[in-house]
């Protein structure tokens, strides 16, 4: 008996359950019909949405590298002859111009070598110009002549040599830029090729940093870009693109780029960490914001609002930066998209605008106003 009532009792719950199912399924089924009749119908079943309008706004496509700075020009400033530093002019940080003298060294041997020269020389002349005027009276033979005159021409030369040994004695700048530090001291003694400074030319400095090769054909001298420096926050530097390397390297994948900044006031130092923000391209387009943007597959759409309608539409999508997509394809500027409620939205369903906005895209298109449209 017990088991005739489980069985019963089992019979009864399952009969309940498949018929609640049942009910629930019509109910459904019969709430959507009406839900999209009304739709259809307008009126109370507009769909309420949000929209924005298609504007014109200036888009850059920039890519983001990082390099190092350096002076256009830089030397190490070293002597090219041993000897005691009897002078010093460095300042580490003073601009210096072209040919300014920076150290001396110690010259009398030099002085008295060349002067040495100098009365050789004079011997020589002296003596070549008595032996022209005795070849004239046949007293002097051509040979005895031509050595003279060889023995001049050495003499001269160990003039020059003489004069050049004295002048390497001063070191002078050989362009205009700044002096870094020193560690020598006037007296101490230097060697040829001891390092006495350095020399850079701030004017403008060079940035070189890697772009991937995809870029290759599109990174062109001239070029804009802007630096920025950690030791700068919120400053700028705009330069551009001055030279591409011919080759793109096999194991990076990238090729080398310089560009050049103007440094006017000296700010930037040599070999400073920057990073690089390079414009490859600069246009106008028509922009709509991300939110209006529907993807189906490979496809995408907008519902463009117009006369109360929503009218689905596909576009062309390009560029997108800070919110904005561009598009390149299927609106104009001044048409009128929806934001919100996309998921509701089917083409040619009506729309009620819940922020004010015209539900026509004809009311706000710029040929029609002179105010430039909302973005």
């Amino acid at each position: 008996m017990n088991f005739l009532k489980q069985i019963l009792i089992i019979a009864v719950l399952a009969g309940a359950g498949w018929g609640g199912y049942t009910f629930y399924q019509q109910e459904f089924a019969n709430g959507a019909a009406n839900d999209r009749s009304e739709r259809g119908r307008g009126g109370s079943g507009a769909v309420g949405v949000e929209t924005d309008t298609a504007v014109m706004r200036n888009l850059s496509q920039a890519v983001e590298a990082v390099g190092t700075t350096r002076a256009s020009r830089s030397v190490e400033i070293v002597p090219l002859a041993d000897g005691r530093v009897t002078e010093l002019n460095i300042t580490p940080g003073e601009e210096v111009e072209q040919g300014a003298v920076i150290a001396r060294l110690d010259d009398d041997i030099e002085r008295a070598n060349l002067s040495a020269a100098e009365g050789t020389l004079l011997q020589k002349q002296q003596a070549a110009e008595r032996a022209a005027r005795l070849r004239e009276s046949q007293t002097v033979s051509l040979a005895a002549l031509e050595t003279l005159r060889a023995e001049e021409i050495v003499a001269r030369a160990a003039v020059d040599r003489a004069q050049r040994q004295l002048e390497d004695r001063t070191i002078r700048a050989p362009f205009a830029g700044v002096l870094g530090l020193t560690s020598i001291d006037v007296g101490a003694r230097v060697e040829a090729g001891d390092r006495l400074t350095t020399l850079d030319d701030l004017s403008k400095v060079e940035v070189e940093f890697q772009l991937p090769e995809t870029l290759f054909a599109r990174a062109k001298p001239g070029l804009g870009v802007v630096a920025r420096g950690s030791a700068f926050p919120g400053r700028t530097f705009e330069g551009v693109i001055v030279a591409v390397d011919s080759r793109v390297d096999r194991n990076s994948r990238s090729f080398l780029t310089r560009a050049e900044l103007p440094n006017p006031d000296r700010t930037l130092p040599s070999g400073m960490f920057v990073l690089m923000s390079i414009t490859l391209d600069d246009y106008e387009a028509v922009t709509v914001p991300d939110a209006a943007i529907v993807s189906e597959g490979s496809n995408t759409f907008v519902y463009r609002i117009d006369e109360g309608k929503a009218a689905k539409t596909k576009v062309a999508t390009g560029l997108r930066e800070r919110g904005l997509v561009e598009i390149r394809e299927g609106l104009d500027a001044g048409d009128i998209v929806a934001v919100t409620g996309l998921q509701r939205l089917r083409d040619g369903a009506e729309v009620k605008v819940l922020n004010g906005q015209p539900a026509t895209s004809d009311a706000r298109r710029p040929s029609d106003s002179g105010e430039r449209p909302r973005s």
